[in-house]
């Protein structure tokens, strides 16, 4: 399995430290916020909601540099649609990684 990196965002920042902070401060308030909400929208089974939540999530998978995991996001998120939860553990262990990375940076 990937793990998460700070490369795409350091690329982001292009060397600016206020600017890495920034970006690394706004994923680590973001990033539980919307892990919460997709936990309750599968909980709810409400399947739109959490296809819009993953979608949302997708975003803090590609920039912490997981791109193969962005793909399994991504085919989550189209099975959603319609109804399938074939890949929840898959997008589970993301979760899990991205939530212990975000504690050691």
């Amino acid at each position: 399995m990937e793990k998460p990196n700070l490369d795409y965002l350091e690329k982001l920042a292009r060397g600016d430290a206020s600017l890495r902070k920034k970006l690394i401060d706004i994923i680590k308030n973001e990033f539980p916020e919307e892990r919460e909400e997709y936990y309750i929208s599968l909980k709810d089974k409400d399947f739109k909601k959490t296809e819009e939540n993953v979608h949302r999530l997708k975003h803090k998978i590609i920039i912490l540099g997981l791109e193969e995991n962005y793909k399994i996001a991504n085919k989550f998120e189209h099975d959603l649609r319609d109804c399938n939860l074939d890949r929840v553990e898959d997008f589970e262990k993301i979760l899990i990684a991205i939530s212990y990375y975000l504690k050691t940076i």
